[in-house]
């Protein structure tokens, strides 16, 4: 069980929460736990009760010790990365209650409504605490020798990190924590990638393992940003894709070209790249690709930058959509020399022991009681309901149709 709340936090959830707090701080966002896996419910192990004494007891929030680490976090141009504003208002305030219970199909439910710079939070600490009880009482129920399977994990690891060995030209971070095993096997995969690997490690979303192992905290903005955004614009009577790029332009004002990697498939790809201004283009230094195929992508991102005359080769493409070793291999070979690429690495690398691990996201499905949408670059990874989905997929096609209109007026 983690004794602080930044144990179940990615580096991106405090990011994000500082421009939601400049910005949106009064925005109500409701969370909510999803289980892509119906055939493996997680209630088999799991009970409300079991999974709310959890949460209820990190409901305090942030402590001290781990402001004080945030404090402390510079940005590139050596000021502080985080405000005292923003730092005390995380101090002062506890998190909003998370409603834990049973759906009509008895799985288990988790939503969480209140004000978005603080429900921001829930959402990897769920994921993380939900884990790590489901195997805790599977393995328990199995009888399964922890020794034994801590030994294959450790056989595995040994395995990848032999590979790595022999490849300098490939970096990667951890991107683990949502869908880790538990705390502590996540915590000796990174110490044992640390140093085993120090020239290929780049550092770790997880806060609390990035202060105490004191490595670098990885970590910019999620889909979370551009599905809120358009939900709070469509309330306003704007067309809800001016959101996404209200968040490309707030992200580069309040960070000033620090965390640059902008995330390209909240509404699909290519709409992302209808949508991103040649200026754009231009000063946000990498793009980090989620869902649909990982090479097309990367040949678009190629195409894109040529088409905006600039050198994808002063570029990069943080890949992190369920990859495994063997695919970090094989991108890193097949763009060697095109663009820069790093890996965002999660699943395999922090839950591989052998065990079938879980596929669950908590997302935000509304914003002051309008639904958000996410258009993934995989149809099976859309969310919202099916009206406002298909009332995007709609605006997405005009715009896209109106950016070529345009292109090809100018040429």
């Amino acid at each position: 069980m983690s004794e602080y709340l930044s144990q179940g936090l990615d580096y991106y959830k405090a990011t994000m929460g500082q421009l939601e707090f400049e910005r949106h701080p009064d925005a109500e966002v409701t969370f909510a736990l999803k289980n892509r896996s119906a055939d493996r419910p997680l209630s088999e192990y799991v009970t409300p009760d079991m999974l709310q004494n959890r949460l209820d007891a990190l409901r305090g929030g942030w402590q001290p010790e781990e402001i004080a680490y945030l404090a402390g976090l510079q940005n590139q141009d050596g000021g502080a990365q985080f405000s005292p504003e923003y730092l005390d208002f995380l101090a002062d305030n506890e998190l909003p209650p998370v409603d834990i219970g049973y759906d009509e199909n008895g799985e288990i439910t988790a939503t969480a409504t209140g004000a978005w710079p603080l429900v921001t939070f829930w959402e990897t600490v769920v994921m993380s605490e939900l884990n790590e009880l489901y195997f805790d009482k599977k393995l328990a129920r199995e009888g399964t020798n922890l020794e034994a399977l801590y030994a294959e994990g450790d056989r595995r690891l040994s395995e990848k990190i032999e590979l790595l060995r022999a490849r300098p030209d490939i970096t990667f971070s951890d991107f683990g924590t949502r869908r880790r095993f538990s705390y502590a096997w996540q915590k000796h995969v990174i110490e044992r990638v640390a140093h085993e690997l120090p020239d290929n490690f780049a550092g770790t979303s997880n806060i609390y393992l990035a202060h105490e192992l004191g490595l670098k905290p990885i970590g910019t903005f999620a889909h979370e940003l551009p599905m809120v955004y358009s939900a709070l614009a469509d309330e306003a009577g704007d067309d809800p894709l001016d959101g996404h790029n209200r968040v490309l332009q707030d992200w580069q004002q309040l960070y000033r070209g620090d965390l640059s990697t902008a995330l390209t498939d909240t509404f699909t790809s290519e709409f992302f790249f209808a949508d991103m201004t040649p200026e754009q283009a231009e000063s946000w230094k990498s793009l980090r690709h989620d869902s649909g195929d990982p090479f097309e992508f990367g040949d678009r991102v190629i195409e894109f930058y040529r088409e905006q005359n600039i050198d994808p080769g002063q570029k990069t493409i943080v890949f992190s959509d369920g990859l495994d070793i063997d695919t970090i291999i094989s991108l890193a070979d097949y763009f060697a020399g095109k663009i820069n690429v790093t890996f965002g690495w999660g699943t395999t690398l922090t839950n591989d022991l052998g065990v079938q691990t879980n596929n669950i996201v908590m997302k935000a499905v509304a914003a002051n009681g309008r639904s958000t949408v996410k258009l993934s670059d995989n149809e099976g990874k859309h969310t919202g309901d099916a009206e406002t989905i298909e009332r995007y997929q709609a605006l997405v096609q005009q715009h896209i149709g109106a950016v070529a209109c345009r292109q090809t007026v100018a040429v």
